[in-house]
Order: structure tokens, then sequence, then C-alpha cells
């Protein structure tokens, strides 16, 4: 076999197809790896079609301005995906490489490799579709993590005369995991409950326990005279759940005084002490207790706080003072600071300064969950001012 032998056959029945073509794609050869991937016969391409003719209509548009451009500008263009017409009429997915040859002002012709990519595409595809069926997945879960949070956090507190309420809540990261913080106030047969409280750990098992707790939480009063035996109470129910979650709440009664104010009585389990707002600072309050759902003993206590008109109580998640800014905590130092700088305005502002302090802190993509609600009696003249708004 001479070298033009060996060179023709090597264009002929190479492993992938080739086609030479004019600057205007008119097809002037096609080996043969072509004509058996395409099913088309030399006598109906060469002299009589254009590369063009041979491509749907949405790749022919890209082949007239993309694909020839490109050429024209780098005299090459690489791993250009387009699919054939099959003489049958289906189609062929293919890569096409190719260099423009000849001088610029003389003739030139184009050399196209062109590779079956049936099975590349295919992979493609499925790799589409699941990237599809990811990001579908995601999204039910994040819409799932959304309803379920909801029902953990009511959608405004109850209205109280003789008091401002406001609570806020933001999930950890982009909210695509149900978190454990939850608050609650409702009405029993001592005045008010204010409830706020955080189940360890994110995800199903954590929401069965933050239900677990709202509901515990909701039907103890009935039974039970104080705050910390309604800690005990949710202990006790946590315990028999057998999980390997515990819980940290504080347990607010609150009973309206005659003469303006009101008095909570306070129960800590586990849980962050709140913040007592005054004219003459902020001081925490609340003696400290055990975790929920873990110690066999348990170390409870009821401590009874005043708030006069002009104050407020401030409680939170521990989202709060340990909401990290790399090896930096938010910390009680911060946290009080914020709350005196706001001490004077409505609890709704209160919660809000805070919670955008916050989420500043770390750039605004919460480490953990917050919640955070604030009970505040308003002075006389304040309480004026809303009477005649």
């Amino acid at each position: 076999m001479d070298l033009t032998s060996g060179f023709e056959e090597l264009f002929e029945d190479a492993p992938c197809g080739f086609l030479v073509t004019d600057a205007d794609g008119a097809i002037r050869r096609a080996n043969r790896t072509f004509l058996t991937m395409t099913g088309h016969r030399a006598e109906d391409l060469v002299g009589r079609a254009r590369v063009q003719d041979l491509l749907p209509v949405g790749d022919r548009i890209f082949y007239e301005t993309h694909f020839a451009p490109l050429l024209a500008l780098q005299s090459s263009a690489r791993e250009i995906a387009v699919d054939f017409r099959r003489a049958a009429g289906d189609r062929l997915p293919v890569l096409l490489n190719a260099v423009m040859k000849g001088d610029p002002g003389g003739p030139r012709e184009i050399w196209i490799c062109v590779f079956a990519a049936t099975d590349r595409r295919s992979y493609e595809q499925e790799l589409l579709l699941a990237r599809q069926r990811a990001e579908h997945s995601e999204k039910e879960a994040r819409e799932l993590a959304g309803i379920l949070q909801a029902s953990f956090i009511p959608p405004g507190l109850p209205h109280v005369d003789g008091l401002d309420l406001a609570g806020v809540y933001r999930p950890a990261g982009l909210g695509d995991e149900v978190g454990g913080d939850f608050y609650d106030m409702y009405e029993t047969r001592d005045g008010w409950a204010l409830v706020i409280g955080d189940v360890s750990g994110k995800g199903a098992e954590a929401a069965v326990v933050t239900s677990l707790a709202r509901y515990t939480l909701r039907a103890a009063p009935a039974r039970e005279p104080t705050p910390s035996a309604i800690l005990a109470s949710l202990h006790h129910a946590v315990v028999r759940e057998r999980t390997d979650r515990f819980v940290t709440v504080a347990y607010a009664q609150v009973s309206l005084a005659p003469g303006g104010g009101c008095l909570l009585t306070l129960s800590l389990g586990g849980h962050p002490q709140p913040v007592h707002l005054t004219g003459g600072g902020a001081s925490r309050v609340g003696r400290p207790g055990s975790l929920l759902g873990m110690l066999r003993r348990l170390n409870l206590s009821d401590v009874t706080v005043e708030v006069r008109p002009g104050e407020s109580v401030v409680f939170f998640t521990d989202g709060v003072i340990e909401a990290r800014r790399d090896s930096d905590l938010f910390g009680e130092d911060r946290l009080e600071r914020v709350l005196l700088e706001t001490r004077d305005e409505s609890a709704s502002d209160i919660a809000g300064r805070l919670l955008q302090e916050v989420s500043a802190y770390q750039s605004g993509v919460l480490s953990d969950d917050v919640a955070i609600v604030v009970l505040k009696v308003p002075n006389e003249a304040t309480a004026v001012e809303g009477a005649g708004s």
C-alpha cells in the first residue's frame, strides 16, 4: 500500500465522520464513515448540499450565527454540539471539530470531524434531568420545612390590653431544614402564658419533639399550678418519647397588675436568661435550670419579676448570643448594648433591631435559628399615643 492510498483509506474509514466543504458550507467530500452514520448517499450530498442543509432549523441558525463566524474569526471550532438529520428522518447527535484551511485572500475550505455523541448526549440529558429532579426535591424540602416551621411560630402574638408584644423568627442558612426554635403565647386560667424554646438539632425528628413540646406546654397549665411544674411535665413527656433530643424552654406566667404593669412568674429549663430592660439598665432575670429531656433529676425553680410601665423583657434563643463570626460570638455584652440602645422603642422595633444586628454580624446568613420575643409594658405617654392613633 503506497502512502497516498493509505491516507485515502484513512480518510474513508476513519473512526469519525469527515466532511470537506467550501467556505460557505457546500460539501465537496464526505467519507464512508459519515455516510454510514447518517444513511445519506455521496451523490446526494457532494456538490448538491451544504452542511447547514443537514441540520434541524435550530441548529442551522446556530451554525450560521455562531459556528461559521467563529471559524471565520479564529479558523477553528471545537466540540460544537448539534444534530444531523439522517436520511431516514431521525436525528443523530454529534460533536463537530472544524478548521478553516487556505489563505484569507484565496480559496478556502473547511475540514470537519464529526463524532457521534448519542451516548454522551443521553448522559448529559440524564444529568440534566437528575439536576432538575434534585432542584425540585430541594424546593419541595424548603417548602415543607417552611410549612412545618410556620406551625411552630404563630402568625402573630395575641393582643393583650396593657402589653406591647412582638415576636420574630429567622431560620438558619437557606431555611431548607426544619429548625427546633418555637415560641407561643396563649391565655390560661391564671392569665397568659409566654413560651419560647429550642429543640436540639434539626430535621424531622426535631420537628416531632418541637410539636410535642408546644402541645404539652399548652395542655399542662390545666393540671400544673406553676411554670416549674409545667416544665417538669414537658421533661417527662420528652423522656417518654425515647429520643436523643433535648429541649430548652423559658416559660412565664403573665399576670396583669390593676394599676398598670405586670408580673412574670418565670421558670427556665436550660434556656438563656431573658433580659429585663428598665430605666436603670439591663439585667438578666430567672434562675438557670436543667435541660429538659436529659437528666433524671431536675433543678427547676420559679422567679417572679415585676415589669413596670416603660420596661421590657426580651426572650431569645441561643442563636442570638451564640451567633458566630469566625471564632467570635455575638455574646451577651453585644446583646445588652443593642437592647439598651433600643429600650425606649416599641416591642416590634426592639425585636427587629436585635434580629438585624445578629444577621449583620453573620453577613446575613445565620449559623443557627433565631427566635426573639419582646414583652413591653407601655408607659402612660405611649399608651395615650397608641389610643389616639
